[in-house]
This record gives C-alpha cells, sequence and structure tokens, in this order.
C-alpha cells in the first residue's frame, strides 16, 4: 500500500508517532523521523526496524521548538530526497508554566503550530512536485473552547491548569492553518488533513508538573499509543481518504471541529502573521 513512499514523520521515537512509524514501515514506506533527542532516536529506530523487518527509516536530530532548527531539518531532509508523499506534523507537548523560545514565541504554540506551519512550508514545494501527497497535521480535541487572539498569541497570563490553556490554543492554530492550507493546495494534489488521536496515555504528560496527580488519575482512563496511532496511519496511508482535504478527523471519520476553527478570515490572518513570524514573508 505505501510501497515506495516518502514518509517524513515528525516526533516518531515515542507513543502515537513511533507505532504509526512502525505500521507505515510495515506497508512498506521509506521513513525519516525527526526527533529531538539522537539517544532515543536511535533506539527507536532500532525498534521500528527490528519490528517491521525494513531498513528503510532515516533519523534527523533537530530541537522543533527553535525555527532554526525547523529550517535545518526541512534543508537536511531536501538535500538527500527529492521527493515526498507524506508529511505527519506529530510532534507536539503541552507546559504547564510559561516559556518562551529563543524565537519570543511561547513555547506550546511553538512547538505545536508555528513548527508545522514552519516546516511545512519550507517542504510544499516538494510535496506539490510529489502529488498526489498528503499533509497530516496530530491535533486534539483540547482545542474546543479555545479562541485566538492574533494580537497576543503569547497570552502570558493564560497557561491554564497544567498548560491546557496555551496547548489548546496551539491545536486550534494547527487545525485552522489545515484548512487554510487544503484551501490553499486546492487542485494542486496536495491535501491536508487533522486529526484527534484520543486522550493517550503518553510522554507528553512528562512535562505536567504540579498537574501530574491529575493526570496520573486520568491516564487510567486513557487509551494507548496503539489506539492513537490508528487515525494517523490511516490518514496517511488510506485510499478511502485520497482526494479527501481541509477535513478533522477522530477514530478514523471525519467531524466537525470547533466552531471558532472554521473562521476562515482569521484563519488567512494567522497564515498571513506566521508568515512574518517565520520570516518566510
Amino acid at each position: 500500500m505505501m510501497k515506495g513512499k516518502v514518509v517524513l514523520l515528525t516526533g516518531g521515537n515515542s507513543g502515537i508517532g513511533k507505532v504509526a512509524a512502525v505500521e507505515l514501515a510495515k506497508m512498506g514506506a521509506e521513513l525519516t523521523l525527526v526527533c529531538r533527542d539522537r539517544g532515543r532516536a536511535e533506539a527507536a529506530k532500532s525498534e521500528i526496524v527490528s519490528e517491521s523487518g525494513t531498513s528503510s527509516v532515516d533519523l534527523i536530530i533537530a530541537d522543533l521548538l527553535l525555527q532554526r532548527e525547523v529550517r535545518r531539518a526541512a534543508s537536511e531532509f531536501l538535500s538527500s530526497h527529492k521527493r515526498l508523499d507524506v508529511l505527519i506534523n506529530n510532534a507536539g507537548s503541552n507546559f504547564t508554566k510559561y516559556s518562551e523560545t529563543e524565537d519570543g514565541i511561547e513555547s506550546a504554540m511553538a512547538l505545536n503550530y508555528f513548527a508545522p506551519f514552519l516546516l511545512t512550508n519550507l517542504l510544499l514545494e516538494t510535496l506539490e512536485s510529489s502529488a498526489p501527497s498528503r499533509v497530516v497535521n496530530v491535533s486534539s480535541a483540547a482545542h474546543f473552547g479555545a479562541k485566538l487572539d492574533l494580537g497576543d498569541l503569547n497570552r502570558r497570563n493564560d497557561v491554564g491548569m497544567g498548560g491546557l490553556g496555551s496547548y489548546g490554543r496551539s491545536k486550534l492554530a494547527l487545525i485552522m492553518f489545515t484548512y487554510e492550507l487544503a484551501r490553499r493546495m486546492e487542485g494542486k494534489g496536495v491535501t491536508a488533513n487533522s486529526l484527534h488521536p484520543g486522550v493517550v496515555r503518553t510522554h507528553i504528560w512528562a512535562h505536567s508538573g504540579t498537574f501530574s496527580p491529575l493526570a496520573r488519575l486520568a491516564s487510567s482512563f486513557m487509551i494507548g499509543p496503539e489506539e492513537g496511532a490508528k487515525t494517523t496511519v490511516y490518514l496517511a496511508s488510506s485510499p478511502e481518504v485520497e482526494g479527501v482535504t481541509g477535513k478533522y478527523f477522530d477514530k478514523c471519520r471525519a467531524r466537525p471541529s470547533s466552531a471558532e476553527s472554521y473562521d476562515a478570515k482569521l484563519a488567512a490572518e494567522l497564515w498571513d502573521l506566521s508568515l512574518k513570524m517565520t520570516g518566510l514573508a
């Protein structure tokens, strides 16, 4: 099904990213994983190769919190690949306390939204030349209830309990980006869809700090990474969604996202602002 397809997946060394990598490798995909920590990445690569029976797994080590690292990752990929069939923006986390990156962007927004925005745009020409191709953005149901203020994306005083305020806003921005990308790529053979993987028991809760007792309690109701990866793999590989674009998926079915996420005017304004904030303008 995916034999010979080139797939770039961020955050593939653990959780749903690693499970998705294994499943796509089993289908014959040629994988490149973008990971932050080399030791964990090498260990994950060994597991993926062992479990999938393929050796077509490359690594790019980059900290996607930093825009210069996103640029380097894109450059490194393009230096060795002429095509890209599927881009999976999976890497993400929550941050319980307010922090900013060297780019002056709140950390959750930087990792969960600006990194996918920048990486996708840097690879967009290759995605177009490889059409039909797919962009799969791993968002979250945490976007429900979130609102964006383009005049204050950082929201220094509104991180929320366990960082969920910032996290929800970043995932809303990611969905709005997905919809706007789908509009801009219409007729060009590049589809863009986002998804909610479910409330998955992964290392994302490691950043939860004082929120961790609640996280531990909630973990008993969470699903495992194997279940959480299903929609990602479906959107990346299934012929059922060939040509389907601009949708939000949950449990392998298109569902409505929040009312705020469908604000096309705000999405276009967010795109323009993001071009400036990533130096792409």
